[in-house]
Formats: C-alpha cells, structure tokens, sequence
C-alpha cells in the first residue's frame, strides 16, 4: 500500500495532466471488481471534472443472455437433470421473471464454491448433472480442470452447459461500435493474470490503438493506472502497460491457459448487451463432446431478452450510468432484481445501489 503522501502526489498529478487534456476523456472499467472498488472507495469523486469512468461488460452473470438462463431453469423444471451452480447465477431472472432461486429448496438446484464439488454431488443424486459454466478467464482454468478429471475418470452423467467468455475479443467488438467513446480501457488484474499482456496488445495497439492499462483493485492500484492512463492520452501514445506487476506477468498462466485449451476452444459467443461476438467464447472439443449438456439435451437457441424498462444492455456497452435508468432503485433492487447487473456483487447497478455516491 502506498502512504497518504504518495496518494495525495497521484492525485495532483493526476489533477496537474488532466488540466492539460483539452476535451473529456471516457475510460471504461472492463471489470466488475473494479467498478466495486471504485463506487466504494470514491475514487470517481477524486477525478477532474473532464475525467470520466464508465462501467462495462466485465461481469460474467450480466453478459448471460437469458436463452440461457431459460435453458437452465427448464432443465429443472422439466425434471430432466440436477442445475450445479455458482450462487451468484441464482438470482438472474428468465424470460418469465423467475430465477434458478425459485428451485432451491426442491433439490434440483446447488449451489458450489468449487466446480470439483459435482463429483461429491454426483455421489447423491440420481439424476445427471449439469455444471453451468459462465466465467471469463478467470473462472475458466478451474472449471476445465474439473472437466478434464471427468473426462479421464469416465464420470457419467455429468455435464458442462458453455457459457464461456474472453476479453481481449470483447473490447474488440466495444471498439468497433460506431458511437463508442472509449478513450481508454482500465484492464481486469484477475483476467490478466491467466492471459498476461499479449491478447491485449494485439486488440488495443494495432491501427492506432487506445491506452490500457492493468490495474489491480486496491484504490491506490487503481490511481496509479488512471494516471498510467492519463501521461498516455496526454504524450499521444497507445500501448498496453502493466500496473499490477506484482501479480501479472507478461506472459500470463500457462498451467491455466493449457486447462482452458485442452478442455475448450474458440466459439462465437452472444453477450447479452452486445450480441454475437465472433471468437468471443469457448465450447468444448468435439472428443469432449459427450460432456456437452448442449448435445445432450438439446437446448434451445439462445437469445437475449431485456424486461420492460430494463436498460442493462446500455449499461454493459458503456452507454449508460446506471443511475439513469428508470427503474433503478425502484421496482429494480437487489432484493428484487429486474435486470442482471442488480443482481450479481460485481453488477454495475449493484455497485452504484449498494455503494450510492460516496465522495472522499
């Protein structure tokens, strides 16, 4: 942690560069943590009024669109398989309103804290069981893991439902929006753990590129990359820089990365918000295939659906803050979520509801 000194001499610097930025600059937050961290810790309310951050797409439970959430809940329903999954999926509501919490209490739905938990599960069931896998790459190399034991155990009715999603691709598709206004991408420490560097450079520095920059989810993390941000825009350069040395290293987690790549490979993708991003997902080898819930039950096409007055979709591009959304704190709550980004902890209107305007 750096001291009072050190941050208040970030600050003035930061204040001292953006006084010499003649226009507003946009800088998106891809990560959910890092939208927590900053609503929390009222890092926006420390910025020059030309400096403004958004949130965007870096929660996985928000960018699932609800054909698959329906897919999931009509397993259950249908009495088809047992639902294994994280808890912050439980509250995501379907096309009808209703969540895989509805089912709780039935046995047909559980939740873990480790994927390797299925095999414990599969012990006491006698219905197949299907993991939902969402995630980025953080998420993933475990997941894989899991699936890679099931596949060398020859563990029956056990099965993964993909819902897998990658960055780099992703700020990508951000880019290529015709009114994007990113000026600058603050880039998720966790994800880059497992992928380093490169898979950024390779989106962010070609064709003129924009800044991005790695930041961990202290505030004093964060500042020092708002500011690593803020010399680039000033000097004209566009390149990715690494702000969490101590944990991210160029070349990222191989041993994970290998996981992921053994078990999965690239898919096209639909983002809820976003849509189908080419490349964007992973879905499971074809000689893994018989793990794949998808082949075996036969869901259907997925697809997004907002609810009336919902504008999460905004939210995830960057459009919108979350405070201007109609609903927002009223009939959209986290006791009573409308849209995904109330429900899951790294949800942008989360963040916003729990956290309000904290100033420091």
């Amino acid at each position: 942690m750096l001291s009072s000194h050190s941050i208040d001499g970030i600050k003035t610097e930061i204040k001292s560069i953006a006084s010499r930025i003649e226009k507003d600059v946009v800088i998106m937050e891809v990560c959910g943590t890092h939208t927590v961290s900053i609503r929390r810790a009222g890092i926006h309310s420390l910025l020059p009024p030309n400096i403004h951050l958004i949130a965007g797409p870096g929660c996985p439970v928000c960018v699932t669109p609800t054909g698959y959430i329906d897919n999931a809940i009509n397993l259950v329903r249908e009495g088809r398989a047992v639902v294994v999954t994280f808890g912050d999926m439980l509250k995501v509501p379907g096309s009808e309103g209703i969540s895989l919490s509805s089912y709780t209490g039935s046995g047909s739905v559980r939740i873990v804290y480790s994927p390797l938990e299925i095999f414990k599960i599969r012990e006491t069931v006698t219905k197949p069981l299907v993991f939902l896998g969402i995630g980025f790459e953080t998420t993933i190399p475990t997941i894989a893991a899991a699936f890679l034991r099931a596949a060398e155990e020859n563990k029956e009715d056990i099965y993964l439902y993909t819902g897998f999603k990658t960055v780099p691709v992703a700020l990508e598709a951000l880019l290529s929006m015709p009114d994007s206004m990113i000026d600058a991408f603050l880039l998720p420490g966790h994800v880059s753990v497992i992928i380093g560097e490169n898979p950024y450079r390779e989106v962010l520095e070609k064709d003129g590129g924009i800044p991005g920059v790695i930041a961990g989810f202290e505030p004093d993390d964060i500042l020092i990359a708002l500011l690593f941000i803020l010399r680039q825009i000033r000097k004209g350069t566009h390149k990715v820089e690494n702000a969490y040395k101590r944990a991210v290293r160029p070349e990222g987690n191989s041993v994970a990365r290998d996981a992921i790549y053994r078990l999965l490979e690239p898919a096209d993708e639909l983002w809820r918000g976003l849509g189908i991003i080419p490349g964007s997902g992973l879905k499971l080898r074809q000689q893994f295939s018989g793990l794949d819930a998808k082949h075996v039950f036969g869901f259907k096409e997925e697809y997004n659906y907002e609810p009336p007055g919902c504008l999460c979709a905004e939210v995830l591009q960057g459009k919108l803050s979350p405070l201007k959304c109609p609903i927002f704190g009223k009939t959209c709550t986290p006791e009573e979520p409308v849209g995904p980004c109330m429900v899951s902890s790294e949800g942008a209107c989360a963040a916003y509801y729990r956290y309000g305007d904290i100033k420091v």
